[in-house]
């Protein structure tokens, strides 16, 4: 059987929906954009940290991983790559040591299950910028107000105010702010 993005993707939706069934301070995403877009994870875990997972069935190519790991890198606390045997040595070699890497075994006919090859480590290098883009102008601009910086911003561009986010607030009380905001935001489609 050849795995599909879409057989990976519901038995990953399975296993976080038992996980976090009871935990309201979890929010898990398809397709999270990052750096205004530059790429997407395919599953984004929302909670006391932000945890990527990019799904490699046996129809991808391993092509965009090389651009998909350095934004990934900026944005991401943790991230776990699900993919096949056929592409294990190839993420290996493309892969900061602390991604995750899980790969796709059959359990029974029509049945997939994961098996761990590494387990995730925290990522050492988060972007402070990177990550403020996360949020919309109006949760960014809040946030400023919120933490007394916004004086001179309140009609300048996203990117101004981001950049003042950035310099201006500790890296971890950053990162607490911005998964704030993005577990509390309504609508994901406008903004």
């Amino acid at each position: 059987m050849k795995t599909r993005d879409i057989d990976i993707r519901n038995v990953l939706h399975r296993e976080l929906d038992q996980d976090f069934a009871h935990d309201i301070n979890t929010l898990i995403l398809d397709e999270l954009g990052l750096c205004q877009g530059e790429a997407r994870i395919d599953v984004a875990v929302i909670n006391g940290s932000i945890h990527g997972y990019e799904i490699k069935s046996e129809r991808d190519t391993l092509e965009r991983l090389p651009n998909q790991v350095d934004i990934y890198n900026k944005v991401l606390d943790t991230v776990t790559v699900i993919t096949t045997v056929s592409h294990i040595d190839g993420v290996l070699d493309v892969t900061p040591q602390w991604w995750g890497i899980q790969e796709v075994q059959q359990v029974e006919d029509d049945v997939i299950g994961f098996v761990t090859i590494r387990h995730p480590k925290l990522n050492p290098c988060v972007d402070p910028y990177s990550l403020v883009q996360l949020l919309w102008r109006d949760e960014a601009l809040f946030l400023l107000q919120e933490c007394d910086l916004a004086r001179g911003y309140l009609s300048k561009g996203r990117k101004q105010i981001w950049k003042q986010l950035a310099e201006n607030i500790p890296l971890d009380e950053l990162k607490y702010h911005v998964r704030r905001t993005l577990k509390a935001r309504q609508n994901w489609r406008s903004g």
